[in-house]
């Protein structure tokens, strides 16, 4: 039979034939014996017309994990490249915590994106895969010497920031909560308009004499977080004065009367008394 021999060796007046990698050899089946065992067949050649013992083992190369059928097995330089990044992606999820990562970002698409790299991963595997990488590394080395730059020039432009912070954090630390102060809220009308009115009377007895008073201001219910969900029908009144509590009233998201002697606000000093009066606008008088 017509075969291409990958190396012949000179012995004798025969040949010895070391097989290869053959597209149309087949090995004999009948009384083959074992795999792995050496057999000894007798061919016929072409090209010198005589008979040549043929030595082969059988041996299994297309049936290994992830080698093509035919292929003659795999190649070690692929099968190591990918055993390696195998590895580095098991370890790296046995030691990354991707919950902490401040570059990882998962879009709408369900995808994972790199905000250092600007780069699109497909899950959380390649992402790790991309970290352990050339590019990330080196941009993670530019950001890390852009930092330390601009620690630099703060610290030139401001040298007792860290004097000052430590000041702040103990005058923070050294203020106490009172407490919530004492209230009173009373309904009344305007005896002129019949508006409706109502007094807000906060006492404040351990408040520190100087120039220290209560301050106030509305809420919406869409920026509280105490009710949820938040009422469109209500608003919040904050009177605030340190080192007592906040306190928030809840009235009603009416519009409120800023006109002359319908909104007051009076702080007594000598016996620490906040008082706030407000008036509604009546909108069935406005219309008439």
């Amino acid at each position: 039979s017509r075969k291409r021999w990958s190396r012949i060796i000179g012995g004798g007046g025969q040949y010895r034939a070391v097989i290869g990698r053959f597209a149309h050899f087949t090995l004999p089946t009948a009384d083959c014996g074992a795999a792995g065992e050496r057999l000894n067949e007798t061919f016929n050649c072409s090209y010198c017309a005589q008979g040549c013992e043929i030595y082969f083992t059988m041996v299994d190369r297309q049936n290994r994990v992830g080698s093509k059928f035919g292929g003659g097995g795999v190649s070690s330089a692929q099968q190591t490249e990918r055993e390696r990044k195998e590895r580095l992606r098991q370890l790296a999820m046995e030691t990354v915590d991707l919950a902490r990562d401040p570059y990882l970002m998962r879009n709408h698409l369900g995808t994972y994106e790199c905000k250092l790299c600007l780069t699109l991963h497909t899950n959380e595997a390649n992402y790790l895969s991309h970290t352990q990488g050339k590019k990330h590394q080196a941009g993670l080395a530019r950001r890390a010497a852009m930092e330390a730059k601009m620690a630099k020039q703060n610290e030139a432009t401001d040298v007792m920031m860290a004097l000052r912070a430590g000041t702040q954090v103990s005058q923070a630390q050294s203020k106490v909560k009172i407490g919530r102060p004492g209230y009173e809220v009373s309904k009344s009308r305007d005896p002129d308009t019949n508006a409706r009115c109502l007094t807000f009377e906060l006492h404040y007895p351990e408040l520190d004499g100087g120039n220290r008073q209560p301050r106030h201001r509305f809420m919406s219910a869409y920026e509280q977080r105490v009710e949820t969900p938040p009422d469109n029908n209500y608003q919040y009144l904050l009177i605030a004065c340190d080192p007592y509590e906040t306190v928030g009233f809840k009235i009603p998201n009416e519009k409120i009367d800023k006109g002359e002697g319908k909104f007051v606000t009076n702080w007594d000093v000598d016996s620490r008394m906040f008082t706030l009066t407000l008036h509604f606008v009546d909108e069935e008088a406005e219309k008439n």
